[in-house]
């Protein structure tokens, strides 16, 4: 696996200290492998901020990157959302980060994230 795209589900799971995405991330970070947390789904999750110290906590890890919403990763987003009949921008950006790393995506809500790319490679949590 060359790596990981996390969505806002698996940012929450993080938060609430879910056993599997503990492991899974543990396991990512050990392997060395590129955990990505795109910039929409953290700003999605980040709701308490000094007191969301797992997630403070996993956006410090060295293998971490937090993936700019540049205007063309926007417009692509917007791009997918309009061929695919979605309106959830995050959600299409978080596929098309997958997609250029080659990462998985772990998520809580896979049905979404396939409906965009059937192909995407999905960690349900």
């Amino acid at each position: 696996m060359p790596g990981v795209t996390l969505d806002t589900g698996a940012l929450i799971a993080i938060e609430r200290a879910d056993r599997k995405m503990q492991a899974l991330l543990d396991e990512a970070h050990a392997a060395g492998l590129p955990i990505d947390i795109p910039v929409g789904p953290l700003a999605q999750a980040w709701r308490s901020g000094p007191r969301q110290v797992r997630l403070a906590r996993t956006l410090h890890l060295a293998n971490v990157t937090v993936p700019a919403l540049d205007e063309p990763n926007a417009k692509a987003a917007g791009i997918l959302c309009g061929q695919r009949g979605t309106r959830d921008p995050i959600d299409a950006s978080v596929v098309l980060n997958a997609r250029r790393r080659d990462q998985s995506v772990i998520t809580s809500d896979p049905a979404d994230l396939r409906h965009l790319d059937a192909h995407v490679r999905i960690i349900e949590i």
